[in-house]
């Protein structure tokens, strides 16, 4: 049988985890407001399955990025139809590519070459940098991360014709620094906080990773452009 002091601190702990789980809840619908940020968009990962662009557009934004290739091997396969859809819906589209740490430049970007065509038309490519090689089988030392780095950026660019956005998350920029490295726009990521990580100001920010929307069975990333 609990206690007055027990029964107290029960129902405290019942009514934190309540709060906790009415602010994810809302959370997960906020975005921000459009009239401080006009230009909004959203990530769609290869994992989120069908997308309607057109509840996309119709949420307010203008544009979404796709991701292609993941490493040497990965490839979102519906990668080629989302880009015909998205365009359909009115949306300006860009590629984006996860970079391995664990894998040599070369077949990474000729991965990326295989899925993304070569078109004026597409906003920058984005390289995603969300792994460390702490994950990686083999030691790979932070000089070869940051070779294999910059090979890469030079080979997406040579194909796209467009510099590329470095999109680091906290943990890569801690680690390998990119944003004092390389002399590109930077896109961060940090839900509901504008982030302030990098050494530099970033020109795109996902402000909600976990963005719950009726245009897509998991949540997508939302995404906003400096003003």
């Amino acid at each position: 049988m609990l206690s007055r002091a027990g029964k107290v601190a029960l129902f405290l702990l019942v009514m934190v985890v309540a709060g906790g789980a009415y602010i994810w809840h809302k959370g997960r619908s906020w975005r921000p407001e459009e009239a401080i940020w006009p230009d909004q968009g959203a990530l769609v990962a290869a994992g989120d399955g069908a997308v309607d662009f057109g509840t996309i557009a119709g949420l307010g934004a203008q544009f979404v990025y796709l991701e292609a290739s993941d490493g040497a091997g990965g490839k979102d396969i519906a990668f080629a139809q989302n880009l015909t859809r998205a365009r359909n819906a009115g949306l300006a589209v860009g590629a984006t590519h996860r970079f391995d740490p664990c894998a040599v430049a070369d077949g990474q970007s000729a991965n990326f070459v295989t899925m993304v065509p070569r078109d004026g038309n597409l906003l920058p490519p984005a390289i995603l940098l969300e792994r460390t090689a702490e994950d990686c089988p083999s030691r790979v030392s932070d000089a070869a991360v940051q070779s294999e780095l910059t090979t890469l950026v030079n080979q997406i660019e040579a194909h796209s014709g467009k510099p590329a956005i470095l999109a680091p998350v906290e943990e890569f920029e801690a680690a390998y620094a990119p944003s004092r490295r390389f002399d590109r726009q930077l896109w961060l990521t940090r839900s509901w906080v504008e982030p302030d990580y990098a050494i530099r100001p970033w020109l795109m920010w996902t402000a909600n990773r976990w963005y719950k929307t009726e245009a897509a069975q998991e949540p997508l990333r939302w995404v906003v452009v400096r003003p």
